[in-house]
């Protein structure tokens, strides 16, 4: 399910201003998203560098994290705000953390000059391996 108008544009400023708090000082490269949950909920997310460049936590996972510690556990669409022509997608790594937590998820990559790609999880990550593939328990 696509999220609404309101929704969208909440998101999308939610991204910005958490993109206005990255922690970029290695790569200069800062990236805000925003999570809508399947409750209605928002939860923003920035990057978070570290001088360990494998310690690098993307603003998507940020956002998602955030949700999922709050109890959340489905995610209906995600923005991810960049400065970059055309917007930025999430890395692999947040394509999987995103799949876990909203396979049927809408993905909208947008910048500050209100440039967006919309798409959702099925064409990001086709083919996907997520908990089904696991034997059950």
């Amino acid at each position: 399910m696509k999220a609404g108008i309101g929704e969208r544009a909440t998101l999308i400023a939610a991204a910005l201003d958490a993109r206005s708090r990255a922690y970029a000082p290695y790569s200069a490269f800062a990236v805000g998203a925003a999570v809508l949950t399947d409750s209605g909920a928002v939860y923003s997310g920035c990057n978070v560098e570290s001088a360990s460049y494998g310690l690098v936590c993307c603003a998507e996972r940020v956002a998602i994290y955030k949700a999922v510690s709050d109890g959340h556990r489905g995610i209906t669409c995600v923005v991810v705000m960049t400065e970059t022509s055309p917007p930025a997608a999430p890395c692999g790594a947040c394509r999987q953390v995103i799949l876990e937590f909203g396979p049927q998820a809408e993905v909208i990559c947008a910048n500050p000059a209100g440039d967006l790609r919309e798409t959702d999880m099925g064409t990001l990550l086709p083919l996907g391996f997520g908990g089904s593939e696991l034997p059950s328990r």
